[in-house]
């Protein structure tokens, strides 16, 4: 590029109406120059050849993303990772800014995403390292999305569960059992205090199974819970399927007896989410797989943070994802990340309720908790209530024990002293997280 076509691709803030772009974080690494390489960044995921050979014309003022800024750091050593191929010349680590006219694509997820994580970016000139960090939208653009339809305070309101977190627990084995003695561990954990039972997000719609007697069985285990205790639950069954089975397996999970749907959001794809809220009548729970494959790598991919942001956006009420602790390999300030993301003001989207989850139980509930700094959480256990030394039901127990400890400013490890169902949680599971 000549100087001229670079500075073609940045711009001033105070020059655009930022109505009109969303904007995008990227860090990045670079053989040769950092500003010309972002400007091939920026070229690359919107106007790529801006004018016809030997006419008059420019669509990048119009239809170009542009640099607002940029930090460039010499790395002497080279690129933090191997990349075969790579280009060569004195290499830089680059944060920048981009503004990105939404115009260009839509208010269409498919389109978004083919822009801002597709070919131009990953493939841009002189950058075989990048990452997308972030990414926020102008409220305008948002007024086309429906996003969550409870969102933290709906799904509060349906389980009059208020004032603490909101307790989940995934039904094991995992891959199931025959409807009946699968509905028995749910109704265990929820008669032990569990808010909600779930399947794993690897039980689908199997022939040892059934969706639709898996849901049958959970909804009466589920009413007969609620009448025993006065407390309403949820019984959240996994509908990840092939895109055309959605609104069907929904449909038949919720006349059954589900009264909250999980999808894993990246292998099903979030425009398939979108149309499944448009359609749906519960609350819609988000589940990871896939997501690591995007965000494990500081140096590369996509934040987990922007997978959030737009799960949010295609309209579920939940985002589980990966938590804290070694289990889950990721980073506590990107498990903070996507908290935040789930919660902070989003123009007209409702909040998203957070769940940080991997390997817990009443040992790893404080430090869950403080990490999160606030009420408004998910904790999900699965061995932590299914593998308790006692049964299901106190495995439940010791969460809401755990939880009642940590409310009334009382160490667990004490309060466990006068309730053996913590107490033997914290033998068996081990050390706070």
């Amino acid at each position: 590029m000549t100087p001229d076509d670079i500075a073609g691709f940045y711009a001033e803030r105070s020059a655009l109406n930022l109505d009109d772009y969303i904007e995008l974080d990227f860090s990045f690494e670079c053989a040769g120059d950092p500003r010309e390489a972002a400007a091939h960044l920026c070229s690359e995921q919107s106007t790529a050849q801006w004018r016809r050979v030997g006419v008059d014309e420019d669509f990048r003022p119009r239809f170009a993303a542009k640099v607002l800024a940029l930090e460039a750091t010499p790395q002497p050593t080279g690129f933090s990772i191997a990349v075969e191929c790579a280009a060569t010349g004195p290499v830089h680590a680059v944060r920048v800014t981009i503004a990105h006219p939404h115009g260009n694509f839509g208010t269409k997820l498919p389109n978004l995403l083919s822009a801002v994580c597709g070919e131009g970016v990953f493939f841009s000139p002189g950058i075989p390292l990048i990452r997308l960090e972030d990414i926020r939208f102008p409220d305008c653009y948002l007024a086309a999305f429906q996003g969550p339809q409870f969102g933290v305070q709906g799904l509060r309101e349906q389980l009059q569960a208020f004032e603490r977190p909101i307790f989940f627990g995934v039904i094991k084995p995992n891959i199931g059992l025959p409807a009946a003695p699968f509905a028995e561990l749910g109704y265990q954990s929820w008669i032990g205090g569990l808010d909600i039972a779930k399947d794993d997000e690897m039980l689908a719609d199997v022939d040892w199974c059934p969706l639709a007697e898996r849901a049958a069985a959970l909804g009466d285990a589920r009413r007969r819970a609620e009448r025993e205790t006065g407390v309403r639950k949820i019984y959240l069954a996994n509908i990840t399927d092939e895109v055309d089975r959605l609104v069907p397996l929904h449909d038949l999970a919720v006349e059954h007896g589900a009264n909250a749907l999980l999808v894993n959001a990246m292998p099903v794809g979030l425009s398939a989410v979108r149309m499944l809220r448009k359609h749906a009548s519960v609350p819609l729970i988000a589940h990871f797989p896939f997501i690591a494959a995007f965000s494990r790598l500081a140096a590369y991919g996509i934040h987990s943070r922007v997978f959030t942001k737009l799960q949010r956006l295609a309209g579920f009420d939940v985002v589980i994802m990966p938590g804290f602790g070694p289990r889950m390999m990721t980073p506590e300030h990107e498990v903070l990340d996507c908290v935040r993301a789930c919660l902070e003001p989003m123009g007209p989207i409702k909040p998203c309720l957070p769940v940080p989850g991997g390997s817990d139980s009443a040992a790893t509930l404080e430090g869950v908790y403080r990490k999160v700094g606030s009420i408004d959480f998910g904790f999900v256990p699965g061995r932590g209530v299914f593998g308790h030394p006692m049964g299901p039901a106190a495995g439940a127990a010791s969460i809401r024990q755990a939880w009642d400890a940590i409310a009334s400013g009382i160490a667990v490890a004490d309060y466990a002293t006068t309730h053996p169902e913590l107490a033997a949680a914290l033998q068996a599971f081990g050390a706070k997280k």
